[in-house]
This record gives structure tokens, C-alpha cells and sequence, in this order.
């Protein structure tokens, strides 16, 4: 079930030069975000494929995720939707909007 959405120690190194974060943190929170809500709502021996996929290019997020999950107890297409709506409200969160 697709869904769809558009580390250091040194803070200068997880910093764009304008003070944002850098790419790879922008896309290692969002895919942290969107695996905390899949594997909170799942259990982990239901879902037999997640494959989560996160960009983040010139100010635009892609977060693509496919959950493979047919004996899960909820609904995985809509657990797809929501860790990928997760996953922009911690980019969200980390730019302060």
C-alpha cells in the first residue's frame, strides 16, 4: 500500500550555511518519524514489507512508503498515509513552522 507525500556533535555540521538543517537530517527525521508511526500502530511480525523512501531536494520533501501488511489488525493503507504525514510534520517541526 503506497503512500505519497510531497548526526554530529558540531551543530554547524547538521546545518545548512543559512542555519537550516542539513539535507541528510531533514530525510533521516523523516524517515525516523514515519517507521516510529508505522511500527507503533503494526506489529512488527504483521507487516511482511515496508520499504520507506524520503528526499529532500531543493526545499521539497518526497516521502514515498509501501507497507506490506495483509494480517495487520488496522488499516495499513492508512497507516501508510499517516506515517507519511508524520513524516512531514517532523520536517515541519524541524524548521520551526
Amino acid at each position: 500500500m503506497p503512500a505519497d507525500d510531497s548526526a554530529g556533535t558540531d551543530a554547524d555540521a547538521d546545518a545548512g550555511s543559512n542555519g537550516d538543517p542539513s539535507d541528510e537530517t531533514v530525510v533521516q527525521t523523516a524517515a525516523e518519524a514515519a517507521e516510529n508511526v508505522v511500527f507503533s500502530r503494526l506489529d512488527r511480525s504483521s507487516v511482511e514489507d515496508v520499504d520507506i523512501t524520503v528526499s529532500f531536494e531543493d526545499g521539497i520533501l518526497e516521502v514515498d512508503i509501501y507497507l506490506n501488511a495483509p494480517d495487520a489488525s488496522g488499516d495499513p493503507d492508512r497507516v501508510a498515509d499517516d506515517a507519511a504525514l508524520a513524516a512531514r510534520g517532523a520536517v515541519d517541526d524541524l524548521f520551526g513552522a
